[in-house]
């Protein structure tokens, strides 16, 4: 009985999941309206989003493996890091953009378009992909492992993409902060 599938754990959860990714879509939204004072300097946060996002895209790939090699407690406690590590991101992301005014991007030329073909791309794809990262963490807990691999087929290569676009972004932009 341990190892069967808890559907209805999963069903109250995935309320969680839907109002989580409702109130994280909000205040991303709402972030670039708030602008909070503050003696302290955040200048430092777009490294740290930086280092935190290529950590992260290293975490899953290190899960991918262990996964492929059937070592499931490693890959889940991979996991669990990897959800640790985007919720301190998010975390740190509004924090920024709540008390820091945006840095435009200063460069010219068709790598302006380039930048912001992955920027949109990064954006788009990260609020698509976050609640998809948490129904599939959902049917893992739950058990419901058929659906969890079907599911992770897909969210796993967006979700690195995002992580590692990240980065690339932060280092295209770099140049341009004061």
């Amino acid at each position: 009985m341990a190892n069967e599938p808890n559907i209805a754990l999963a069903r109250r959860l995935n309320i969680v999941a839907w109002v989580i990714s409702a109130l994280v879509l909000g205040l991303v939204v709402m972030m670039r309206r708030i602008k909070l004072e503050t003696s302290v300097d955040f200048s430092m946060l777009p490294a740290v989003h930086a280092a935190i996002n290529t950590i992260t895209s290293l975490v899953l790939i290190m899960a991918f493996v262990q996964i492929r090699k059937k070592r499931v407690e490693r890959h889940r406690r991979l996991m669990y890091v990897a959800i640790f590590l985007s919720l301190l991101f998010l975390l740190s992301y509004v924090t920024y953009h709540i008390t820091t005014p945006e840095t435009a991007y200063c460069k010219e030329g068709s790598i302006r378009m380039v930048y912001f073909t992955l920027l949109i791309s990064h954006i788009v794809l990260a609020a698509i992909i976050f609640p998809f990262i948490l129904f599939t963490f959902i049917r893992a807990y739950t058990r419901q492992y058929d659906r969890h691999r079907r599911m992770a087929r897909w969210v796993f290569p967006i979700w690195l993409y995002v992580a590692v676009s990240g980065p690339i972004v932060y280092l295209m932009l770099r140049p341009c902060y004061g």
